[in-house]
């Protein structure tokens, strides 16, 4: 016997003055890291998985969609390569930081983030913005790149928007929770729409609609709105708001084949690189119309189109299961959310994913206008994929959340 606390050491080891044994070794990693109230043991892995999947086979896409122009101009090959596998691993950095954020900070900073959101979207109107392909939407930053805070109006978004609708417990927003929801959105969408992003407005509009239907607001009201925003949408139309190349967009979806040569032109040449891949496609960096740089912008919003031809169908189904799995978690994050808030964030983030997966696909097969959108987590650019991990992080603190205080 040692001590007087009734502490000893016998043949397994210490003793404890509670009878508790110690082997005299400490805990192993792997046991500390999945502790019970560790952040390790309270994540969806299943979907962290999947996400660093699609990311891992869109970076290969990208590198595949690039590497001969670069060869072409004398470039590096791997340019687009390095600098895709950056933006995924501050990517991750960004996701496991969010995270690991409580649950209840992040409802405290979604009005913060809102204000540095369409500080930044002002900021892109200034001399500051860069003007890209007919759009300004990008801030330059020193070392080459760039920055999009059009694609981080989705998460303020859906913060603010969760936020106003989850204030007061249990009770269902009334018209005033409504109209200061619209209110804050209408700065975001006015925004974007100058630029002009239509596939993003489109997007924060899916969203938007889709949280206030599952808010708990009363069904009258919804209908009053619905009434007004179809009106709104006729006066848009009559007053000739959208530009003319967007206009072009949508007639060459309803007429395909009447401007082969302008317009319609990326939509023939996506269905056709689509097509020519087969069941199995002509395999990964053996694309002849990717080689050829048929198809435009193939790194980003056409980037289901490289699948398409090097993967064929088979690899381009996977992606599309992947995708489905994304979406399906997060409504299953949505349908455990312990609160209000949660729920309302993982519905947003899976609306936002699941219309953005299928504009872009279905612009490449022809089955809806062409919008310029990426696809998540495939597509090449900093901003979206970072967006789009933050997003993943934010399901994982619902997630967390509801595994630590609910059911474990």
């Amino acid at each position: 016997m040692i001590g007087g606390s009734g502490s000893s050491y016998g043949p397994r080891g210490y003793t404890g003055p509670r009878g508790g044994v110690f082997s005299g070794r400490p805990r192993s990693l792997m046991s500390r890291a999945f502790a019970r109230n560790s952040v390790l043991r309270h994540m969806d892995w299943l979907l962290i998985l999947v996400v660093c999947g699609l990311s891992g086979l869109g970076t290969l896409l990208v590198w595949s969609a690039t590497q001969p122009g670069l060869i072409t101009q004398g470039a590096d090959p791997r340019t687009y390569l390095k600098k895709q596998l950056l933006n995924v691993v501050i990517g991750l950095i960004l996701m496991f930081a969010v995270t690991m954020t409580d649950h209840r900070r992040l409802r405290a900073w979604a009005p913060a983030v809102y204000i540095a959101t369409v500080l930044a979207l002002l900021a892109v109107l200034s001399p500051l913005g860069s003007d890209i392909n007919g759009a300004h939407a990008w801030i330059q930053l020193p070392g080459g790149f760039q920055v999009e805070p059009s694609e981080f109006a989705k998460v303020a978004l859906i913060g603010v928007t969760a936020t106003i609708f989850s204030r007061r417990g249990g009770a269902r927003p009334g018209v005033k929770a409504l109209l200061i929801a619209i209110a804050a959105a209408v700065p975001l969408l006015g925004l974007v729409v100058v630029e002009p992003a239509l596939g993003v407005a489109m997007v924060l509009v899916a969203v938007l609609a889709t949280m206030i239907v599952l808010s708990g607001m009363r069904l009258r009201i919804i209908a009053a709105l619905v009434v007004v925003v179809g009106a709104g949408i006729g006066m848009a139309g009559g007053l000739h708001l959208l530009k003319g190349y967007q206009l072009t967009r949508f007639t060459s979806f309803l007429h395909p084949n009447a401007n082969l040569n302008g317009a319609g032109y990326n939509a023939a040449q996506a269905k056709i690189a689509v097509g020519s891949g087969g069941m199995f496609g002509q395999g990964l960096f053996h694309g002849q119309l990717v080689a050829g740089n048929f198809v435009p912008a193939q790194q980003t919003d056409f980037i289901f189109t490289v699948a398409g031809e090097e993967l064929g169908f088979v690899g381009a189904i996977v992606i599309v299961f992947l995708l489905g799995v994304v979406i399906v978690r997060a409504l299953r994050i949505a349908s455990r959310a312990d609160d209000q808030f949660g729920m309302l964030v993982a519905v947003g983030i899976a609306v936002w994913f699941a219309f953005q997966s299928f504009v872009n696909i279905g612009m490449t097969i022809g089955i809806m206008p062409i919008t310029g959108l990426p696809l998540p987590f495939l597509s090449y650019g900093g901003s979206a994929v970072f967006a789009d991990m933050i997003a993943i992080g934010l399901l994982q603190s619902v997630h967390r959340h509801h595994s630590v205080f609910g059911e474990t």
